[in-house]
């Protein structure tokens, strides 16, 4: 493994992974205001006009999402996942780079992803949700460094994966990343964010891309 160029790749998983994002998605279930308000919210988050623990708590409060709603998002994430992106991680790993998923998502959600990606939970850094008997939202980890700016980046710091590491995604969360990784990619196969790709050493509107840019 001495010759690869890179060691690690971590990426992000909505608008990433997968073209939806998480949260957006269980607040459309929940009528057009509060989608709409959600959808503000993520996007001024995911631009970098407002922190992302200013936002986290109060989009779940305003949907408090079902056990059965989030169990139906693991399956929108599959419906969803980027084109090529199962073959390339597989090739990826085989060449002997270590995968893993940090994501701002529900963990729940995020489980079956992980799986179709054949990695395992260890391999998923995402935040945890807590349900009561009957399936009612309860709450969610509000300690967990991903619901958090800078969390990603607290989070590729402690994993302590073997370098160089390249770091893959969409939005700010992910840009912070840029300061603990040897190289961030902007992804913009879904979305492309101005200020993530003006500050990103490389963009990929695929994960054709992504594996030349990490393994050539």
């Amino acid at each position: 493994m001495t010759d690869l160029k890179y060691r690690a790749l971590v990426l992000d998983v909505d608008s990433t992974v997968s073209g939806i994002e998480g949260i957006d998605w269980l607040a459309a279930r929940r009528g057009p205001d509060v989608a709409q308000r959600v959808l503000e919210l993520t996007r001024r988050a995911m631009q970098g006009e407002i922190a992302l623990e200013d936002v986290y708590g109060s989009r779940l409060s305003e949907i408090r999402p079902r056990r059965e709603e989030v169990e139906a998002l693991s399956h929108a994430y599959l419906e969803r996942l980027a084109p090529g992106v199962t073959e390339s991680v597989a090739r990826i790993r085989q060449a002997g780079v270590r995968v893993t998923l940090v994501s701002g998502g529900l963990r729940p959600a995020l489980l079956r992803l992980a799986s179709r990606l054949g990695l395992a939970q260890s391999d998923l850094q995402a935040v945890s949700i807590e349900f009561d008997a009957a399936g009612a939202y309860v709450a969610y980890d509000s300690n967990s460094a991903l619901t958090k700016a800078d969390g990603k980046a607290r989070v590729v710091s402690e994993l302590r994966l073997p370098r160089p590491i390249m770091a893959v995604g969409d939005g700010a969360t992910d840009l912070a990343m840029r300061e603990v990784v040897d190289a961030f990619v902007a992804f913009t196969g879904f979305v492309s964010r101005p200020r993530i790709v003006a500050c990103a050493e490389a963009t990929a509107s695929s994960f054709a891309e992504v594996e030349r840019l990490l393994l050539s």
